[in-house]
């Protein structure tokens, strides 16, 4: 492990083809996500070129986006610094998910069939497993493509288009809680499928804000 703190096995592959520079900064913006640098880490471009096999000019391009989107903090003397997220920056985050989730279970509930019910159940399926397993990253993973998928059922692509600009920021914050949640987060899930099934568009309105107002909530009590 090199003084980034990087952990061994989280570098993820750069995906050919394409820029260099946007497959450096996908990897990175990937690690900062999940956390494998965490918020606060010192970001020294050498290291993180090693790490990626690549050389310094597309990681300072990267930093110098993820700073310019809030992922990053570039410090004059000091160097590139992982963001540390404030309290007020969560809370508008999650409050505009609740917004966004909530119109698309309800849209879900109106349009969703029995294939896209099924692939909503197998995800909880997997869900519920990951959580019993102990699989952190794969439970955190599992949740965004289920919130995702209700998103893809309830087939407006505008409202798609917003979510997906919030998501990989819904996982930074959702990452830290995913234990604490554990399989709680998952039987909500399971009744939030049930209203769907039974196409109640209030009963899964209500849910999902519920649902992820219980993920606001615990972000802010995390760690007391």
């Amino acid at each position: 492990m090199l003084s980034t703190g990087l952990p061994q096995g989280a570098v993820p592959k750069l995906e050919r083809p394409g820029p260099l520079r946007d497959r450096v900064y996908e990897a990175l913006l990937e690690l900062i996500t999940t956390r494998a640098l965490q918020p606060g880490q010192h970001l020294v471009e050498s290291e993180l070129a090693a790490h990626l096999g690549v050389s310094r000019q597309p990681v300072r391009e990267a930093l110098q986006r993820l700073n310019t989107e809030g992922w990053v903090d570039l410090r004059p003397a000091q160097g590139a610094f992982v963001h540390e997220p404030t309290e007020e920056e969560a809370d508008q985050l999650l409050t505009v998910r609740t917004l966004l989730e909530a119109e698309a279970a309800r849209l879900a509930a109106a349009h969703a069939d029995s294939a896209g019910i099924a692939a909503l159940e197998e995800l909880c399926a997997q869900g519920e497993q990951a959580v019993a397993d102990d699989e952190v990253d794969t439970a955190v993973a599992l949740n965004a493509r289920f919130h995702t998928k209700v998103m893809e059922l309830a087939g407006n692509t505008v409202l798609a288009e917003l979510a997906a600009q919030v998501d990989r920021r819904v996982r930074w914050y959702y990452t830290p809680i995913a234990r604490q949640r554990g399989h709680q987060s998952w039987i909500e899930h399971r009744g939030l499928i049930a209203a769907i099934t039974e196409r109640d568009e209030a009963r899964a309105t209500q849910l999902m804000r519920e649902h992820t107002e219980h993920t606001r909530r615990s972000y802010h009590q995390r760690g007391r």
